[in-house]
């Protein structure tokens, strides 16, 4: 394996229990090597129309970038989110809705 061919996801989510159950998921099926859950963290973006701020928990996702289709399925069928974030290392390894969305929020 090339060391290009490792990549590193990350993903936000909103409680600790829903962090642990993706995560243990991803693992047990062979999407990721290693998920890291980073507990404690504050968001704040733009969501229909307003600013929210709230308390999420980070997924440090190892996997590799032949598995990335796969993985976002994956995580979106698991995720609690209308639209969750899945940001990889190079531009088409980032969920075109959540880049749509980026792009939405930061314009004049």
């Amino acid at each position: 394996m090339q060391q290009e061919d490792c990549i590193v996801v990350l993903v936000t989510v909103g409680s600790r229990e829903e962090a642990g159950r993706i995560a243990t998921t991803l693992v047990a099926d062979h999407h990721a090597a290693c998920v890291n859950i980073v507990g404690a963290i504050e968001s704040v973006y733009w969501w229909e129309g307003r600013v929210h701020q709230d308390a999420e928990v980070l997924l440090i996702i190892k996997t590799r970038a032949a598995m990335w289709a796969t993985l976002d399925a994956r995580v979106r069928a698991l995720h609690s989110y209308q639209n969750p974030e899945l940001i990889g290392p190079a531009d088409h390894h980032r969920s075109q809705a959540y880049l749509d969305w980026v792009r939405d929020s930061t314009g004049d």
